[in-house]
This record gives C-alpha cells, sequence and structure tokens, in this order.
C-alpha cells in the first residue's frame, strides 16, 4: 500500500533524516520518502505486516505531527495559518529586540551623539540596566518557545535538530546573562558588560525572520499545484426531475446531467448529451483556440465554456476526472526526492551532532587551551551552533523538484518524480515512435487535384468554386462508409464547413471503391483498378496517381457521371513542429532515432522528412525493447517517445518514457513523462527543463554544502587566528536564514525558464 501524509513540526533536514530512519527500520517498510519542503511523506509498505497507525504512531512518538494528505483547499488553509502564526511571532519579537539592541549598542558607541536615557546608562545603575534588558528579553523568548519546547526534546532522545542548535546558543547567551545578574547583586558591577541578552534575542528573532520568509517562499514552489486545484469548481448545476439545482461537486454522481452555462467551468468529466458550444481546453491540451462541442463529444472537467449553453451526462468524478489525475501526479512527483539528493540525505542526518561536538570542542579549546576567557569561549560556542545550516541542506533538491515539475506542469510536461526529472537530463539518445509521435497519427488530406473529362457534365458545374464543389461531392459520398481513407476526406470538407448533400445510393465493394448517388449524380471512388473495372479512362490523372502513390500517400479516384473527375491523396502527415524538435535535439548533443513496425521505405520517407538520419524500421512491438536494450548495452542514456499500446514495453524499458498525450491510456501509464500538448516539440522542453532544474540543484547543494564548510570554521575563530574579526552571533544566525532564502530564491528561478 501507498500511504501519503502531511508531517508538521519538521525544523530542517535532520528531523525528515530522523523520521525516514525510523521509518525504514520497521519492518514492512518498502520505502519512505519525506519531502521537507512540502511536509509530505510518501510511504510504501506491506499492509499484512504493518497497518498506516503504527506508521503515524512511529512519527507522533519522534514528537512529529501527522495529518492525512488534505484536499486543496485544506492545505492552503493549513498554509496559511502556519505563515500568519510566524509573522504573529515575528510582530512580537521584532521591537524588543531592536529595542534590546538600542539599549546594549548605543553606549558602545562614541562618534555619534545618540540620544540614551542616562537613569538608565549601564555604569550608572548597572542592575537596573539588567533587569531592563532580562524583561525585554522575555517576551522575545515566548515568541521563539517553539525552539526550545522542539529542541531540548530531541536532544532528550539524542536527535538532535536545528531548533535544538538554536534552543543550545541562545540557552547559552541567556544563563550566562542571568549569571551576569547575579554577580552585579554581588556588588560586581562590572558584570554589566558581560550580558548577552540581545545576542539571543536577535537570533530568535532573525530566525523567525527566515522561518517567515522560508515558509512563504516554500509556499510559491507549489504554486503551479494550487492554480491546477483552483481549477475545479466548488459546486455544478445538476439538473434532475426537470428541475436544476446547484450541487456541491463533491456530491456529483456518475451519471447525473449536469447544466452548463456560457463562462462556466465544467465540474467533471463527461459526454454532451444536448447542445452546442466551444469549449477552452488550454489547460489540458495547450491549444488556445476552443474547440467545437456538440452531442457525443467528451467534456473535462476544469476545462470553460465558452458559448452557448449544453448539458453533459458525468461519466468520470471525483479523483477520477483527468484534472484531478493530472493533480495527483504532480502531487507525486513534487513528493519525491531525485537521486542527486541522497547526499544530502546521508550528511543530514550526522549533521546535527557533529556541529553540537564542533561547537563544543571549539568553545573549550579558545577557553582552556588559548585561555581566552569564558566570553570569547561562549561567543565561539554560539556562533558555530547558529550559523550552521541544516535547512539550507534539506531544502536544496525539493524546492527545484516542486518549482521543475509545477513549471512542467503549466505548460503540458507531466513529470511524474523526481527520479524522471533528474533522468531526462543525462539523456544522450531519444528514439521516437512513427506513428501519432512523429506524425499526426490520423490520415488526412494532403492534396487534391482536378481533371478535365467531368466537367460540364449534367448538374456538376453550379455556382460553387469547382475544387470546393468536387470535395463537397466527394466528401458526400465516402461520409456512409467507414473506411479510414473516406473519413479522412469527410474531416477535411467540415475543416471547411461544407454542407453535405444526402446520399440516396451507396454500395462498397471490399479493397475497391464505392459506387454513391449524390444529388442525382452517380459517384463512384476508389483505386486504379476499381476505375479500370468500370471502365473509366483515367487519362492525364494516371501520371499524378502514380507519382501521389509513389511519395508514400495514398491516392483515391473520383469519377462524376461515368467521367474521371480527379484524384485526393490521403496520408499521415508528420506533425508541424516534428522537424524543428528533431533539428533542437540534434543541436542540444542528443542522438535521434525513429523506431518503428511500418516497412523501410515509409518509414525512410517519413525520416527524412522529419530530419531523422537513423530509422530503424520493421521492427515488432517486442522487438522494441531489445531494440532499445541494445542502446543501452552500449552505454548510451535512452529515453522513448511513443503513445500506443504497442509502445508501452519499450516506454519502460527506456531510462525515461515520454508519452504524447493524446495516446493510450497504457502508454501514458507506463511512461515517466506524459506531453498532454501531444507536441514534439515538448521533448525539447522537458529535457530543457529537467537540465535546468538539475543545474539549480547541484548550485543549491554546492552553495549549501559550500556555506556550512567555510562559515563554520569562521564562527569557530579560524579569521581570528590570522589577525581577522571575530564573527558576532547576531550576524550568523543572519547568515544562516540568509542560506535558506537563498536556496529557496535560486529553486524560484526556474520560475522564469522560458520553454
Amino acid at each position: 500500500m501507498k500511504l501519503t501524509i502531511t508531517i508538521s513540526g519538521m525544523g530542517c533536514a535532520a528531523c525528515s533524516a530522523k523520521i525516514e530512519k525510523a521509518l525504514r527500520s520497521l519492518k514492512g517498510i518498502q520505502s519512505a520518502s519525506i519531502n521537507l519542503a512540502s511536509e509530505k511523506a510518501q510511504i510504501v509498505f506491506d499492509s499484512k505486516i504493518l497497518n498506516a497507525n503504527l506508521i503515524k504512531k512511529t512519527i507522533t512518538g519522534l514528537g512529529y505531527g501527522v495529518t492525512d494528505s488534505a484536499n486543496g483547499d485544506s492545505e492552503n488553509i493549513r498554509k496559511e495559518n502556519e505563515i500568519r502564526i510566524l509573522r504573529k511571532k515575528l510582530l512580537i519579537a521584532s521591537p524588543f529586540a531592536l529595542l534590546l539592541l538600542y539599549l546594549s549598542m548605543t553606549p558602545m558607541i562614541t562618534i555619534a551623539d545618540i540620544p540614551f536615557p542616562s537613569f538608565i546608562y549601564p555604569m550608572n545603575n548597572p542592575l537596573l540596566y539588567s533587569l531592563l534588558e532580562l524583561a525585554l528579553v522575555i517576551p522575545v523568548i515566548y515568541a521563539g518557545i517553539n525552539f526550545y519546547i522542539s529542541g531540548y526534546k530531541n536532544i532528550f532522545k539524542l536527535k538532535p535538530n536545528m531548533d535544538s542548535l538554536i534552543a543550545i546558543g541562545t540557552s547559552a547567551a541567556i544563563i550566562f546573562s542571568l549569571y551576569s545578574i547575579f554577580e552585579i547583586i554581588t556588588g560586581n558591577h562590572m558584570a554589566v558588560e558581560s550580558l548577552y541578552f540581545e545576542t539571543a534575542a536577535v537570533i530568535i528573532t532573525l530566525i523567525l525572520l527566515g522561518k517567515t520568509l522560508e515558509t512563504i517562499s516554500k509556499g510559491r514552489t507549489g504554486d503551479a499545484l494550487k492554480k491546477l486545484m483552483a481549477l475545479t469548481p466548488k459546486t455544478a448545476i445538476v439538473f434532475e426531475n426537470g428541475k436544476e439545482r446547484e450541487t456541491p461537486i463533491e456530491e456529483i454522481k456518475k451519471g447525473d446531467i449536469i447544466f452548463v452555462k456560457p463562462g462556466m467551468k465544467i465540474p467533471v468529466d463527461g459526454i454532451i448529451v444536448t447542445g452546442q458550444s466551444t469549449v477552452d481546453e488550454t489547460m489540458l491540451t495547450g491549444e488556445s483556440i476552443p474547440i467545437d462541442k456538440e452531442p457525443g463529444h467528451f467534456v473535462f472537467g476544469g476545462t470553460v465554456n465558452c458559448s452557448g449553453v449544453f448539458r453533459f451526462k458525468a461519466v468520470k468524478t471525483g479523483q477520477n476526472t483527468v484534472l484531478a489525475q493530472i493533480i495527483k501526479l504532480v502531487e507525486d512527483a513534487q513528493n519525491s526526492k531525485a537521486p542527486i539528493a541522497r547526499l544530502a540525505d546521508i550528511v543530514s542526518g550526522y549533521f546535527v551532532p557533529a556541529v553540537c561536538l564542533i561547537a563544543l570542542l571549539a568553545g573549550i579549546s579558545w577557553y582552556a587551551i588559548a585561555q581566552s576567557g569564558l566570553e570569547f569561549a561562549l561567543t565561539i560556542f554560539i556562533s558555530v551552533l547558529v550559523i550552521a545550516c541544516p535547512c539550507a541542506l534539506g531544502l536544496a533538491t525539493p524546492t527545484a523538484v516542486m518549482t521543475g515539475t509545477g513549471k512542467g506542469a503549466e505548460n503540458g510536461i507531466l513529470i511524474k518524480s523526481g527520479q524522471a526529472l533528474e533522468i531526462a537530463g543525462n539523456i544522450d539518445t531519444i528514439i521516437f515512435d512513427k506513428t501519432g509521435t512523429i506524425t499526426e497519427g490520423r490520415l488526412v488530406v494532403t492534396d487534391i487535384v482536378l481533371g478535365n473529362s467531368a466537367w460540364g457534365v449534367g448538374n456538376w458545374k453550379d455556382s460553387m468554386d469547382i475544387h470546393d464543389r468536387f470535395l463537397q461531392l466527394a466528401a458526400a459520398a465516402e461520409k456512409v462508409s467507414e473506411h479510414p481513407l473516406g473519413q479522412a476526406i469527410v474531416r477535411e470538407a467540415e475543416k471547411r464547413s461544407f454542407e453535405l448533400p444526402e446520399v440516396t445510393e451507396f454500395v462498397a465493394i471490399s479493397g475497391q471503391g464505392i459506387k454513391a448517388v449524390v444529388d442525382d449524380i452517380p459517384v463512384f471512388a476508389g483505386n486504379k483498378l476499381f476505375m479500370e473495372k468500370n471502365n473509366i479512362a483515367l487519362g492525364q490523372l494516371e501520371a499524378i496517381y502514380d507519382r501521389i502513390a509513389s511519395e508514400r500517400k495514398t491516392p483515391v479516384l473520383f469519377s462524376i457521371h461515368g467521367k474521371i473527375a480527379g484524384v485526393i491523396a490521403v496520408a499521415d502527415v508528420i506533425r508541424k513542429t516534428s522537424k524543428d524538435a528533431v533539428l533542437k535535439l540534434r543541436r542540444m548533443g542528443i542522438d535521434v532515432i525513429m523506431l518503428t513496425g511500418d516497412n523501410r521505405i515509409t518509414a525512410s520517407s517519413i525520416a527524412k522528412e522529419a530530419g531523422i538520419e537513423n530509422v530503424i524500421s520493421e521492427v515488432l512491438p517486442n522487438d522494441k525493447i531489445s531494440e532499445i536494450k541494445k542502446l543501452q548495452a552500449k552505454g548510451k542514456k535512452t529515453a522513448m517517445v511513443g503513445d500506443g499500446i504497442n509502445d508501452a514495453p519499450a516506454l519502460a524499458q527506456a531510462d525515461v518514457g515520454i508519452a504524447i498525450g493524446s495516446g493510450t491510456d497504457v502508454a501514458i501509464e507506463t511512461a515517466s513523462i506524459v506531453l498532454m500538448k501531444n507536441d514534439p516539440a515538448d521533448v525539447v522542453s522537458a529535457i530543457k527543463l529537467s537540465r535546468r532544474t538539475i543545474r539549480v540543484i547541484k548550485q543549491n547543494l554546492f552553495w549549501a554544502f559550500g556555506y556550512n564548510v567555510i562559515g563554520i570554521p569562521i564562527a569557530a575563530g579560524l579569521l581570528y587566528v590570522f589577525g581577522g574579526p571575530l564573527l558576532n552571533p547576531m550576524f550568523a544566525a543572519a547568515a544562516m536564514s540568509l542560506s535558506s532564502i537563498s536556496v529557496l530564491l535560486n529553486a524560484l528561478r526556474l520560475k522564469l525558464l522560458k520553454l
């Protein structure tokens, strides 16, 4: 079973690493992945050995809160409440911290005349001054009380986290300051110079500021998911017993008849039963032009009715709609981990204990070995604890994955996991299926050529343009036929908005053609053999017929009143963007191969038109796997792009499977990446997005590791040894907060990427 839950109370990567370690120790757990940025856990377990309650109990036993993953609205409310609480705490702490900073710093500033009350001047009245600082620090401690509760609880469990570092560091400053007050009371007035209340207050305030900005930024990484969730309307108009009633979308059942007015969002997936309209399906297909809809056509939840009114029958509701599946797919991807995160996960598990040890050793060394005094050693101890930042390590990967997969979703590229996102960037060989991938996957009219022998016969010639009239009659004759060639001709006529006359007689001769009577005009349609059997001479069209056939198109001959009238060529043409996509992939250093079951001549012709040099043709579905394995055996990182059931095995075998969104459910289910726009150009966009996301992750990890590698030694007094300044703990706290925010802002740069 797969369990997705929300975990509250995680302060840093050490927390998520601790939870993962505890879960993986349970018998029956197959995998456990905690995403610090989204605060979600994805757990796969054997339900015969383990149950969800025991898993939740294990997490709560570590001191964290657990709730079942809520719907979009509940999740947004929870995030907003979290930000509101943090802002409230920051508003409480800030004025007191600033006042403490004013009280502690002003007496030391001699270059400027800053007003300062003489009755609380530290040397005039040290006890009043110190007690005032104590009073001011209490509200700040109250605002940051969770740091102490969480921090010390985890210390007692021998599982320290970032809160533990803050708690220990600020507690040391406060305890030392309380001891100084005791010294003042006993007569040592010089102890007033050893107060560290402002250090503790400013550290807590800066951490609260960083947490607030971090939480807001983390929320922005999930903007794409929020936009998708916002597409679903809250209510729908259900038509029942001859009456309309507004119904919450959760109560809509399969089979309900739903009424949709212009401008309304369609609530669920279904089939139109009455009415006509145009529907904006941009959010699904990326196609900006509204689609005409009529009875029998499918409509999707979340799309917008542009004009007209209609009623439709609900077919898929709740979590079964296409939009719900997309949301689930994006959410799963954002909660997954990229393999590149493993190093950070390993380091995070040992990071906090190591920092505690370094801080203790540094403080003791300066005090006992360098004999620099207790205050100096305390400053070193606090600075090391506060500057360390496991948060930056924990956020480096998930924030980039969340933003990257969200950016993809906004552009119709659904990436199912962090692993797929990472691997796609390393692809060096892309294998395209032909039909429905490089080509449109359905037959279209490519050429219409007229003959001369039929003109002027009967009532064939009228006010209509002669080319249009020819297509109109040809399509009318083919409308009764179910042959794919005939349907392509009918679609061409419908695209031109032709009205098709009624057919009064119709006969189909299998493998040859049809005979029909349209507007009292006898119309024959078929191949060369069919025309010869009916004694219809082709004349000049014979050479054109042969030329069209040599171009891998299928010619259909038409006669009017027993005279040859024209030929219509039909073919599965390449998609408009295929050639450009192939060119861009090759410029990116990627080898492009076409892998198809079609014959060698047709495959080569299509490949040449698309700019593909390497073609593997006449391959059975099972043999496609073998071809991909051969490439992988050579060390190639492969991606397979396909759309059919026959492509599913190859999609699964390739390092990354990419499915065209118009393809079969099996192909889409098997693939790691789904292109909703049915556009080969999005293969380029997917790889570009992957490469940029991995680059951002590497930058984040570099800065997260580098920050700690450089910051901790500086906090330990490395610069001071060589005559440099000693790092103030307040600056250490500011640097720590900025490190997490910088990682988040770097990840958010992916939102600016143009695909």
